[in-house]
């Protein structure tokens, strides 16, 4: 339990560290928008979309991929429940509403990391926009002030394994 512990004093001292920063009113207005951009409703228009346009095995890893990454995402969430930092951290809250109660792994950089890791595998020439995109992701979680820096990190480790599973299964 000790490294637990230690982890979450880093992470807390980090997480403190960007929230002292004099431009994070800035990063939190783009912030809202980038974290839009990871919404799931835009995820099923992206796979609509390419259905539409005959990219039917990136549809079907799309898919699939999705439920393998909440599935364990909320398994994820449930075992750990990892308080938010508006929750874990005294005279704190939050520049937007969490949609669920726990903080642990950021699902919006989850699903960011899975989206860049399948769409570079079927549009490469894309691929340094979609990352860097999905960091920004990441990022936009903490200066909004819903996760930890150690919530998007596994965000983005379980979103890349997931597509990696799905493009290695389907592909």
């Amino acid at each position: 339990m000790n490294i637990l512990q230690n982890i979450h004093a880093v992470d807390v001292h980090t997480f403190s560290w960007c929230m002292a920063r004099k431009h994070r009113v800035g990063f939190t207005r783009i912030g809202r928008a980038i974290s839009f951009s990871a919404d799931g409703p835009l995820y099923a228009l992206l796979a609509l979309s390419l259905w539409w346009l005959e990219f039917n095995t990136l549809v079907l890893i799309l898919v699939m991929g999705f439920i393998l990454e909440r599935c364990l995402y909320f398994l994820l969430k449930r075992g750990f429940k990892r308080n938010r930092p508006a929750e874990a951290l005294e005279n704190f809250s939050s520049f937007i509403i969490p949609s669920d109660q726990f903080s642990f792994p950021s699902g919006h950089t989850s699903g960011a990391f899975f989206i860049a890791y399948c769409l570079s595998k079927f549009f490469p020439e894309f691929s340094v926009l979609l990352y860097v995109w999905a960091s920004h992701v990441g990022l936009s979680r903490i200066f909004l002030g819903v996760h930890f820096p150690t919530d998007t990190v596994m965000g983005a480790l379980l979103g890349t394994a997931c597509a990696a599973i799905m493009v290695g299964v389907l592909v």
